[in-house]
C-alpha cells in the first residue's frame, strides 16, 4: 500500500521517463492485486478532486492499462464502480479537455469489450434526447462501435434515433466532427457485422434495419456539412459519407449520384493537396456522363507522389487505383484506351500515373483485359524508350505473370529486362549522387536482376519462352554486365529441363565461348565467374559428350574454389593465361615452340605486378614438368640478358628508374626456380638443385630488396617441399640444408622487422581504424595459419621421437611460459597447441609395461588456474588438457584406451560452464574441478600439484591466481604446508587471494592443529607481517580459536617467562631475559584477538585469559628482550619492549588502561608519529593502535590530534604507510563523516592527512576507494570555510592519479569540472592555487588532449591567468563532449546563487560563452 501510494504521489513527475516507469511499476503492482489497487487509485483521486490535469492523465492510463491486461480478475463490484468513476471523470467539465477526457473514455471502452451492457446503461444515461451531449459521450460510442461489433450493433438502432435530432443542434465545428466521425464508425461496425452473421449474436439484423436512419443523416452531412469551410471537418464529413454509401438503398443511391459526384470531385480538384479518402464502391451506379468527370480528375490523384510513410497517402493511392478497378467492370474499352493515350503524354508524371495504373488493372482486372492483350503490348513500346522509368519494369513483371510475354512482341519486354540488366554504374566506388530521388543505374540494375529471376522461378509459363532465348544474349559485348543475372537464370532453366528430359533441352548451337572466357576473371562483370561455371556445367551434353563427365567433376570443385576465395587482384585475368599457357605447352612437343613462348612469357610479364609474376611463374614451372632441361636453360639465358644490366660508373650515381625494375624481374626469376623445382620430374630433380637451382638463386642470397628476399623466402620453400616430397623414394644428401637454413632465418628476421616498422609508422600517421586492414595484408590469417599448423607439426615430430612423460615435459617447457603471458592471444596459442600435442600424445601412447606418470601433478598445476582465464577460449582449452591428462594417466594405470571414467567424463559437463564469466561460477567450477582431480590423482602427485599451485598464487592473471587457491583449499580439505605458504604470502598483492590463502591455513590447523601452532610460535620475534597474517586467520573460526588460546594459556603458564643471565664477562650482576617462546604465545594471543571472529571465543575465556595475562604482564617487570630479537630481517612489527603482554591485556580489558598511560598515549601520540625516532624505536605499532582507539574519543579535540597523527605518519614515517593503509583510509574516511564536529575541525585535518597518506599509498592500497572518497569530497568542495574548500581541491588533485584509466572516475571529474573552473575566480586567493594543481593534475583523465595540453601550459600556481581569455579558449575544446554539455549547462546555472560574487560572475561569462 505504501509503496502504491509512493508511486502515485510520484506520477506527475517533470521527467517524462519517470512518469512512464511510475505508470509500469504500479501496472505490475496491478497485475498481482487488480482489484487492490483500483481501489487505491480510485480513492486516490476521488480525495484529490483539484489535482492537476497532467496527473489525473497518468493514473486514469494507468488504470486503463490494468482493466485491459487483467478485466477478467477484477470483480464486478469494482467494474462498476470503476465505470462510474470513468463516467463521471470524463463529463465532469464541459469544456473539452482532451488528454483527460480521452484517457477516462479509454477505460470506458476496455471495460465495454467485455462488460457491454453496464457500460451503455452508463453512456446511455447520459446520451438523452433533446440535449446535446458532451464530445467524449459520443467519441466514446464511436470507439466502442469499432473495439466491440457484435456488442455495439444491436444498440446501433436505437442511438441513431436518438442522435438524428441532435445532428440539426451541433451548430460548432467539433460537435459536427463528432458526430461525423462517429457515424463513419457506425456504418463500417454495421457493415462488419453484416458481413459476418455467423458469428454475430444477433443474425436476423439486415442492411434495410439502418437504412432510412444512415439516409436521414447523409441529408444533414450532404446539404450542410460537406461544404464546411473547415478542411478537417469536410475529410471526416467525406469519409462518413463513403461509409454510409453501403448502407443507402440502391434506389435513393442512384437517385443521389447525379448530385454527388460532382460534389466529391469538386472537393478533390479543390483540394489538390489533401488526400480524401473515399469509399467508391458506388461507382457502380453511375451513367457515362458521369464517368467522363471522373476520367479527367481521377489521374490528378493517381499522378500524385506517393509518400510510402504517410498511410494516409497509401491508402488513399490504393483507393484510387480501386475506383479504375470499378470503372473497368462498367466501362472497360473506354478506360482502357483512356489509360493508353495517357502513356503518349509529354507529361512524365502523368506517364508514370498511367503506367501504375496499368499495372494495377493488369493484375486486378485480368478477365476484362484479357481481350486487350494484343493492344496493350503495342502500346507499351514507347515507354520502353524511357530507360529510368521503374514503373515500366513492375509493369512488365505484371505482363509477364498474365501470359503476356508469351505473345507476339513479348520478346521485346524480356529484352528490356536484359538491357537493364547490363546497365554499367552510375558512379564510382564510395561516389554517392547527390539528389536522393534519383534512380541510378545500379537500382534500377539491381529491379532488373530481381525481375528475370522471378521470370525463372514463379512464372512457369515463360519457360519455354526464356529457353533458348537467353542464351542469344551471352554473346554480344553489350550485354557483358547482364552475364551474371543471365547464367544464374539459364542454370535454373537448364536444370529444370535437364532434370525432366526435355526435348527442347538439347540445342545446336556454336558461340558458347564467353563462358569460358570468364573463367580467366571470374570476379569482374559483377562476378560472373562461378554462374558461368553454373551454366557450362548444366549445359555440358549439348557441348560434347566427353564433357558431361569430366565437367562434372572439376567445376564443383572449382566453384568451391571461388567461393571461399575472398578477393581477386587486379591482374588476376593474365595470371590465368600463363597457367593456361604452362599447362599447354606441357603437351607440346615442338621444342621450338616451347623455347619461343617461355621467351615471350619472361619478356612481356608486367615483373611490377606481384600476382602476375607469380602467373609466370606457376606457368614456367608447370612447362618445366616436361621440359625440364629446356626450361632451364631458359632460365639461365634469360639471367644473363641484357635486361639485368645496371649502369656502371658515375652514371650509377643516378639512379635509374629502371633500376627497381630489374629487382623485381629477378624476383620473377627467382620464383620461377622455386616452381620449376616444384613441378618437375622426380627422377630428375635431386640431381638439378645444385647444379642449376640453386647456383643461380644463391647469387642474390645477400639482397637487400625486400621483394627479392620474399622471393627468396616462397622459393626455397617450394625447393624444400620438392625435396622432402622425392626423398621419402629414394635416398638423398642435400648438403646445402644448413646454409640454407641460416639465410631463411636471417631473411625472415629481416622482412619481419620492416614489416613491423612499416606498420608502425603508417599506424602513427593515420591513426584511422580503416588503417586496420594495412595490417592484415601484410600480416594475412592464411599466413598465420599456415605457421600455427607447421609449428604443431614440428612439435609432434619432436614428440613421436620420445613418446614417454620425459619427452613431453621437455616439448611442454617451451610452451610453459607462454601459458601466463599478460596477451591473451600468445596464452589462447599455446594453451591451443598444448592440448594438440596432449592428444597427439594419446592417440599415439603405447604402454607395455606400467610406467609412472611422474610430471602429472606439475602439468596439472600449471593448466588448472587457467580453467578461470579472462579468455574463453582458454578456459575451454584447459578443460581439454586435463581431460586428457587425466585419460593418459589412466592408460599408465592399465586402463584400455576406450575406457570411459565416470569422474573425469563430468570435465566435459564443465566445459560448457567455463563460458558464464560470472567469477562466482568460474570459481565454483574451479572448486568441482579440483574434487576430481584429487579422486584421480595417486598420492605421489600430491606435493608436486601443490607446490605448482602454490607458484599460481602470484599468477599475473589475478582470475587464475584466485583459481589457484579455490584449487588449493579443495585439495587440501579432500586430501588433507605451511612454509611454503608463508613464503609465498610475502609475494601475494591480491587481497582475495590473501583471503584464500588464510583459508587454507584454517583448514591445515582444523586437522593438524598441534604441528600448525608448533610452527607458528618458531617463527622468529617480533612476528613479521605475513605470520601475523597467519595467525589473524586462525581467530576466523571460533571454535578453533578456543582450542588455541586454551594450549596457549596451558603452555603460558607452565613455561618460565624469563631467564637470569650475567650482563658482561666484566659485570657480575643478573640480567632478567625473556624467553623466546612465551613472548611468540602472547605475541599470538593478541593477534588471533585482532580478527573480530574471535570474539565468541574472547568472552568465553575472558576470566583465565585475563588472569594469564595480567600474570604475564606482572612478570614482564625488569624484563628485557633477547638480544637477537631485533635481528629477525626485515619488515617486521616494531617490537614493544615487553608491552606485547601490556597490549593483549589492554585489548582484553577493553582499554581500562593504567589512566598515566592513557593520558601521555592521548595527547602525545599524535606529535610523536610526526618523527622518524618512532620507527627506530620499534614504537608504531603501539602508536598506530593507540591513535586508533582515540579516533572514537569522547573528546573532539582528542579525535582532531588522533587524525592529525596519523596524517603524520607520512611525515615521519613514509614507508609505513603502505603497511596500514587500510586503518588509515577507514580513518581518514571516518573523519570526514564527523558529525560532532563544530569548527570542521575533524574534517579539516582528515582531507589534510589523506592528502599526505596518498602521497605514499600503492595504487592498488586505494583503487576499489577513489569513488567513494570522491564522493566525500564533494559536498566540501562549495564549503563557506576557506580552508576546507582548499584542502578538499588539493585532495581531489591528490586523488586523480589513482583513477586514471577509471571512466567512473572520468565521469566524477567531469562532474567537478565546472566547480573548478568556476573557483579559479574564488576570492581566496589559496584556493585559486590548489585549483590550478588539481586542474592540472587531473587533466589526463579528462580525456581530451587539447583540455590536458592547455592546463599544463596555462594553469601554473605562481603564474597570473586572464581567467576571460581561458574561459573562451576551453569552451572551444568543451563542445567536443556533447554528452556532457547539458549537465555543464544545468550546473553553472546553479553557481548564479554562489555566495562569492566573483564565482557568480565567472559563471554568467562560462554561460555566456
Amino acid at each position: 500500500i505504501c509503496v502504491t501510494l509512493a508511486l502515485l504521489d510520484s506520477a506527475n513527475d517533470k521527467d517524462p521517463v519517470v512518469r512512464e516507469q511510475v505508470r509500469k511499476s504500479i501496472l505490475t503492482l496491478g497485475k498481482q492485486q487488480p482489484n487492490k489497487v483500483l481501489s487505491m487509485c480510485q480513492d486516490y483521486l476521488v480525495k484529490h478532486p483539484k489535482l492537476i490535469v497532467g496527473h489525473r492523465v497518468v493514473i486514469l492510463q494507468t488504470i486503463e492499462l490494468i482493466v485491459k491486461t487483467k478485466i477478467d480478475d477484477i470483480s464486478y463490484l469494482k467494474i462498476k464502480s470503476i465505470i462510474s468513476l470513468a463516467s463521471d471523470e470524463m463529463t465532469r467539465s464541459k469544456d473539452v479537455v482532451p488528454d483527460w477526457q480521452q484517457a477516462a473514455s479509454n477505460i470506458l471502452v476496455a471495460v465495454g469489450n467485455k462488460y457491454i451492457n453496464d457500460i451503455m446503461e452508463e453512456i446511455l444515461s447520459k446520451f438523452q434526447p433533446g440535449i446535446l451531449p458532451h464530445f467524449f459521450v459520443v467519441q466514446t460510442l464511436a470507439s466502442l462501435s469499432e473495439s466491440n461489433v457484435y456488442g455495439m450493433v444491436p444498440f446501433l438502432n436505437a442511438i441513431l434515433g436518438t442522435m438524428l435530432p441532435m445532428l440539426g443542434m451541433a451548430k460548432q465545428d467539433n460537435m459536427k466532427w463528432v458526430f461525423s466521425s462517429a457515424l463513419s464508425h457506425f456504418s463500417e461496425s454495421i457493415l462488419e457485422y453484416l458481413a459476418n452473421l455467423d458469428k454475430a449474436p444477433d443474425p436476423t439484423v439486415r442492411k434495410d434495419t439502418f437504412s432510412s436512419e444512415i439516409y436521414a443523416a447523409y441529408d444533414i452531412l450532404y446539404c450542410s456539412w460537406l461544404q464546411s469551410r473547415e478542411s478537417k471537418l469536410r475529410l471526416t464529413v467525406a469519409e462518413a459519407v463513403g461509409s454510409m454509401s453501403h448502407l443507402i438503398a440502391h434506389d435513393k443511391l442512384e437517385e443521389q449520384l447525379p448530385k454527388l459526384i460532382p460534389t466529391i470531385l469538386s472537393l478533390y480538384k479543390k483540394n489538390t493537396e489533401t488526400n480524401f479518402l473515399f469509399n467508391m464502391d458506388w461507382l457502380i451506379c453511375m451513367n457515362n456522363g458521369s464517368c467522363t468527370v471522373i476520367l479527367i480528375l481521377l489521374p490528378l490523384q493517381v499522378c500524385a507522389p506517393v509518400d510510402y510513410s504517410n498511410p494516409l497517402t497509401v491508402k488513399n493511392h490504393n483507393e484510387v487505383l480501386r475506383c479504375f478497378s470499378i470503372l473497368a467492370n462498367t466501362f472497360p474499352d473506354r478506360l482502357v484506351m483512356f489509360v493508353l493515350q495517357k502513356l503518349e503524354n509529354s507529361n512524365e508524371r502523368i506517364r508514370m500515373g498511367s503506367l501504375a495504373v496499368l499495372r494495377h488493372l493488369i493484375n486486378s482486372s485480368t478477365s476484362i483485359m484479357e481481350s486487350k492483350k494484343l493492344l496493350i503490348l503495342a502500346s507499351i513500346r514507347q515507354p520502353l524508350a524511357d530507360h529510368s522509368n521503374k514503373r515500366v519494369v513492375q509493369v512488365i513483371s505484371a505482363m509477364a505473370h498474365h501470359g503476356y510475354l508469351e505473345l507476339e512482341g513479348g520478346d521485346l519486354l524480356v529484352k528490356f529486362i536484359i538491357q537493364h540488366c547490363a546497365l554499367p554504374d552510375t558512379y564510382y566506388v564510395r561516389q554517392r549522387p547527390s539528389d536522393p530521388e534519383e534512380v541510378t543505374n545500379e537500382a534500377l540494375r539491381s529491379m532488373c536482376d530481381n525481375t528475370l529471376h522471378l521470370f525463372t522461378t514463379t512464372v512457369g509459363r515463360l519457360t519455354d519462352v526464356l529457353w533458348p532465348m537467353l542464351l542469344y544474349y551471352l554473346t554480344p559485348g553489350q550485354y557483358s554486365n547482364a552475364t551474371a543475372p543471365l547464367c544464374k537464370s539459364l542454370t535454373l532453366l537448364g536444370t529444370k529441363k535437364r532434370a525432366s528430359q526435355e526435348p527442347n533441352f538439347n540445342i545446336d548451337f556454336n558461340e558458347h565461348g564467353r563462358c569460358l572466357l570468364g573463367e580467366g576473371a571470374p570476379f569482374t562483370s559483377r562476378g560472373h565467374g562461378a554462374p558461368s561455371l553454373s551454366l557450362l556445367n548444366v549445359i555440358s551434353p549439348n557441348i560434347h559428350p566427353n564433357a558431361e563427365t569430366l565437367w562434372e567433376k572439376e567445376i564443383p570443385a572449382l566453384l568451391s574454389y571461388l567461393e571461399g576465395f575472398w578477393s581477386w587482384l587486379h591482374g588476376s585475368f593474365q595470371s590465368f593465361l600463363y597457367r593456361c599457357i604452362g599447362v599447354t605447352l606441357q603437351q607440346c612437343s615442338n621444342k621450338e615452340v616451347v623455347q619461343k613462348q617461355l621467351q615471350e612469357m619472361l619478356i612481356s610479364a608486367r615483373h611490377n605486378d606481384a600476382i602476375e609474376r607469380a602467373g609466370v611463374a606457376m606457368g614456367i614451372g608447370l612447362c618445366a614438368s616436361s621440359h625440364l632441361d629446356a626450361t632451364l636453360a631458359k632460365l639461365d639465358d634469360f639471367g644473363k640478358s641484357d635486361a639485368f644490366k645496371k649502369a656502371s660508373g658515375i652514371f650509377s650515381l643516378l639512379k635509374d628508374k629502371n633500376d627497381l625494375d630489374v629487382e623485381k624481374m629477378k624476383s620473377t626469376l627467382i620464383l620461377c626456380y622455386g616452381y620449376v623445382a616444384l613441378h618437375a620430374p622426380e627422377d630428375q630433380i635431386l640431381s638439378r638443385i645444385d647444379s642449376d637451382i640453386l647456383r643461380s638463386i644463391s647469387k642474390h642470397f645477400n639482397t637487400k630488396d625486400l621483394t627479392m628476399k620474399l622471393s627468396l623466402i616462397q622459393s626455397v620453400g617450394l625447393i624444400a617441399r620438392a625435396i622432402s616430397t622425392v626423398v621419402r623414394n629414394q635416398g638423398y644428401m642435400f648438403v646445402r640444408k644448413q646454409e640454407l637454413m641460416g639465410v631463411m632465418m636471417v631473411s625472415v628476421c629481416h622482412v619481419y622487422v620492416l614489416c613491423c616498422v612499416v606498420v608502425r609508422t603508417v599506424l602513427c600517421l593515420f591513426n584511422s581504424p580503416s588503417w586496420n586492414h594495412f595490417c592484415l595484408l601484410l600480416f594475412p590469417q592464411a599466413l598465420y595459419k599456415d605457421t600455427f599448423n607447421a609449428l604443431q607439426e614440428l612439435l609432434r615430430n619432436i614428440l613421436a621421437r620420445d613418446l614417454n612423460p620425459d619427452g613431453l615435459q621437455s616439448v611442454f617447457k617451451h610452451i610453459e611460459e607462454w601459458l601466463s603471458s599478460g596477451q591473451g592471444h600468445e596464452r589462447e596459442r599455446a594453451m591451443n597447441t598444448t592440448a594438440h600435442i596432449l592428444e597427439f600424445y594419446f592417440n599415439n601412447l603405447h604402454v607395455k609395461n606400467m610406467v609412472t606418470f611422474h610430471n602429472l601433478g606439475s602439468l596439472l598445476g600449471r593448466l588448472a588456474p587457467r580453467c578461470t582465464d579472462p579468455n574463453p577460449l582458454v578456459r575451454r582449452a584447459a578443460i581439454d588438457c586435463i581431460y586428457t591428462l587425466l585419460y593418459i594417466q589412466l592408460r599408465y594405470e592399465g586402463f584400455s584406451l576406450d575406457y570411459k571414467d565416470d569422474s573425469v567424463e563430468r570435465l566435459i559437463t564443465l566445459r560448457e560452464s567455463m563460458d558464464n564469466p560470472d567469477h562466482s561460477v568460474l570459481y565454483k567450477t574451479c572448486s568441482e574441478l579440483a574434487k576430481i582431480i584429487s579422486k584421480r590423482l595417486p598420492q605421489q602427485q600430491l606435493n608436486t600439484l601443490i607446490f605448482m599451485l602454490i607458484e599460481g598464487l602470484v599468477d599475473s592473471q589475478s582470475n587464475c591466481s584466485r583459481a589457484s587457491s579455490v584449487l588449493l583449499n579443495t585439495l587440501l580439505k579432500n586430501r588433507g604446508m605451511l612454509e611454503v605458504l608463508h613464503i609465498r604470502l610475502q609475494m601475494i598483492s591480491e587481497e582475495q587471494v590473501k583471503v584464500s590463502v588464510a583459508q587454507s591455513i584454517l583448514i591445515l590447523a582444523t586437522q593438524h592443529l598441534q604441528t600448525v601452532i608448533n610452527t607458528l610460535i618458531s617463527y622468529p620475534l617480533p612476528f613479521d607481517s605475513w605470520s601475523c597474517e597467519m595467525w589473524i586467520a586462525l581467530g576466523a573460526d571460533s571454535k578453533l580459536a578456543s582450542q588455541i588460546m586454551e594450549m596457549l594459556m596451558e603452555k603460558l603458564n607452565i613455561m618460565v617467562p624469563y631467564v637470569d643471565k650475567k650482563e658482561s664477562m666484566m659485570r657480575g650482576g643478573l640480567t632478567k631475559v625473556a624467553t623466546s617462546h612465551p613472548l611468540a604465545m602472547t605475541c599470538a594471543l593478541k593477534e588471533m584477538m585482532l580478527n573480530g571472529q574471535s570474539q565468541e571465543a574472547v568472552v568465553s575465556l575472558f576470566p583465565q585469559l585475563f588472569s594469564s595475562l595480567l600474570v604475564r604482564l606482572g612478570s614482564s617487570v625488569g624484563v628485557t628482550l633477547p638480544k637477537d630479537i631485533n635481528s629477525s630481517g626485515t619488515n617486521r612489527k616494531s617490537p614493544t619492549k615487553l608491552a606485547a603482554g601490556f597490549d593483549v591485556c589492554g585489548w582484553v580489558r577493553r582499554r581500562h588502561t593504567l589512566a598515566s598511560t592513557y593520558c601521555i598515549i592521548r595527547h602525545t601520540g599524535w606529535s610523536l608519529l610526526n618523527h622518524h625516532v618512532v620507527t627506530e624505536l620499534m614504537m608504531m605499532d603501539v602508536l598506530m593502535n593507540n591513535m586508533m582507539e582515540r579516533i572514537s574519543d569522547p573528546s573532539c579535540t582528542v579525535r582532531m590530534l588522533a587524525v592529525r597523527g596519523l596524517g603524520n605518519i607520512a611525515v615521519g614515517s613514509p614507508e609505513k604507510v603502505n603497511k596500514y593503509a587500510k586503518e588509515l583510509l577507514a580513518a581518514m574516511s571516518s573523519g570526514m563523516e564527523e558529525k560532532d564536529d563544530p569548527g570542521k575541525r575533524i574534517t579539516l585535518e582528515a582531507m589534510s592527512g589523506l592528502s599526505k597518506v596518498l602521497l605514499y599509498l600503492d595504487k592498488k592500497n586505494v583503487q576499489l576507494l577513489v569513488v567513494y572518497i570522491f564522493m566525500k569530497i564533494k559536498p566540501f568542495l562549495e564549503s563557506e570555510n576557506d580552508e576546507i574548500r582548499c584542502a578538499s581541491i588539493m585532495l581531489l588533485g591528490n586523488l586523480s592519479k589513482f583513477g586514471s584509466g577509471e571512466p567512473v572516475f572520468k565521469d566524477q571529474i567531469h562532474n567537478v569540472l565546472v566547480s573548478l573552473l568556476l573557483h579559479l575566480s574564488d576570492p581566496n586567493l589559496q584556493v585559486v592555487k590548489a585549483c590550478k594543481y588539481a586542474m592540472r593534475v587531473c587533466a589526463p583523465v579528462v580525456g581530451s588532449e587539447l583540455i590536458t595540453t592547455m592546463f599544463q601550459n596555462h594553469l601554473h600556481e605562481d603564474k597570473s591567468l586572464h581567467y576571460g581569455e581561458f574561459i573562451n579558449d576551453l569552451t572551444k575544446y568543451i563542445v567536443n563532449f556533447p554528452g556532457m554539455l547539458n549537465f555543464y549547462h544545468i550546473t553553472v546555472i546553479q553557481f548564479f546563487k554562489s555566495n562569492w560574487a566573483e564565482v557568480r560572475a565567472g559563471a554568467a561569462m562560462f554561460i555566456g560563452r
